[in-house]
């Protein structure tokens, strides 16, 4: 009852918590504060009352619509909810009610929001990747198991390879390949998780963005030239080798041992 009624908790307040980062992934872009105004339709500007501010059910309930203005609300809002909800609970899971679970969740949730700004505006804010490294690194050497070197490391590696990677890639595709913020926040995906975790950030960004860019093309969905935001995928990387590290690993080496 007591792990079950734990879980209810964190995806409440990931749910809760889910909410605000819509409001960071609307107004950071475009340099709004966070706090002031309060919630209100981007339409029409009406100030929402508290019980159209619920996570997912306020949703439901208008049916993706404003209540005064009747515009429709994107279904991000409900997406990123859940998503955090899930992620929330998830972290308890894999981590425990420990304090690396609460920065964990804390990344999850800066994860959350670079996928979406960069998914809208293809940017990803120096505002949310500067700071974080910072931040990784101090709960690395104070919370997280990971030590100073290897948080140091992380920055290192992980920025380092992504920004050889944007050097060369003008050169070997003809066009930019990933932008200065994709490398800040692989930096700070390393200072948090550390440079083994930071090179699997990559390595699933890599194949999981080649996967659905060349389905897209496939589909023809896109053009070849076309660009895709390679944030959401390295947000994704990240998720999985903070959650899945090891389990990712035994199964590699699984394959490359003896048959």
């Amino acid at each position: 009852m007591a792990r079950m009624l734990a879980y209810a908790i964190a995806v409440l307040v990931g749910a809760v918590i889910g909410s605000f980062l819509n409001v960071c992934i609307y107004r950071l872009p475009r340099g709004e504060s966070l706090a002031w105004p309060a919630s209100h339709c981007p339409t029409c500007s009406t100030p929402l009352a508290p019980y159209d501010n619920l996570p997912v059910f306020s949703y439901l309930l208008l049916r993706g619509r404003c209540r005064a203005c009747r515009a429709p609300i994107s279904v991000r809002y409900p997406l990123i909810e859940v998503a955090n909800a899930l992620g929330y609970a998830l972290i308890l899971w894999r981590f425990g009610p420990t304090w690396p679970a609460l920065v964990y969740a804390m990344l999850f949730s800066v994860l959350l929001v670079v996928t979406g700004i960069d998914l809208s505006h293809q940017i990803i804010p120096n505002v949310i990747t500067l700071p974080g490294i910072v931040i990784g690194f101090l709960c690395a050497v104070t919370i997280l198991p990971i030590g100073a070197i290897n948080s140091l490391l992380g920055i290192l590696v992980g920025g380092g390879i992504l920004l050889g990677l944007a050097w060369i890639s003008p050169y070997v595709f003809g066009k930019e390949g990933m932008g200065l913020g994709d490398v800040k926040l692989v930096a700070m995906v390393g200072a948090f998780l550390g440079w083994r975790q930071a090179l699997l950030t990559i390595m699933v960004g890599a194949v999981v963005g080649s996967v659905v860019g060349l389905t897209l093309i496939a589909l023809k969905v896109m053009r070849r030239e076309h660009y895709i935001p390679f944030g959401p995928f390295l947000a994704l990387g990240a998720v999985v080798a903070m959650l899945f590290y090891r389990e990712v690993l035994e199964w590699y080496f699984g394959l490359l041992g003896p048959r």
